[in-house]
């Protein structure tokens, strides 16, 4: 399991729901308790989003002898009028490039000086170099 960041205060770009959403993604068996685990929620929090996600036809499940196998429903569109366009699945594809792509570059950091980590990192990120340093 990968390490957990720092609790923080204030917004955030992915809701709960997205976060549940993308590790049932990732692994179709996972349990309830690893889901919580990752994203930071309690095992009922994550019953409860389970449960919203079934009820708005984005996600169903099947019993495999003691565990669930979680299927997520194809075409399934996201929610507000703003985000017409992409599915659901569209979605977590990209959040899971996204990881793959960039799952080893946190590790690359760690042995960089503190002064040349935020450089390195905006580098990383596709930001304009800045001249005269």
């Amino acid at each position: 399991m990968r390490g957990v960041p720092e609790s923080h205060t204030g917004w955030t770009f992915l809701t709960n729901h997205a976060r549940v959403l993308a590790a049932i993604a990732e692994d179709r068996t996972t349990r309830i308790r690893d889901i919580a685990a990752r994203c930071q929620l309690t095992e009922r929090a994550v019953q409860k989003i389970i449960s919203d996600l079934e009820e708005g036809g984005y996600l169903s499940h099947t019993r495999q002898g003691r565990t669930n196998e979680y299927r997520i429903e194809e075409g399934t569109l996201l929610r507000h009028p703003a985000d017409s366009g992409p599915t659901v699945a569209d979605l977590l594809a990209l959040l899971a490039r996204h990881d793959v792509e960039h799952r080893g570059r946190g590790q690359q950091l760690h042995g960089t000086p503190p002064h040349a980590r935020s450089a390195e990192a905006d580098r990383m990120a596709g930001a304009p170099r800045q001249r005269g340093n």
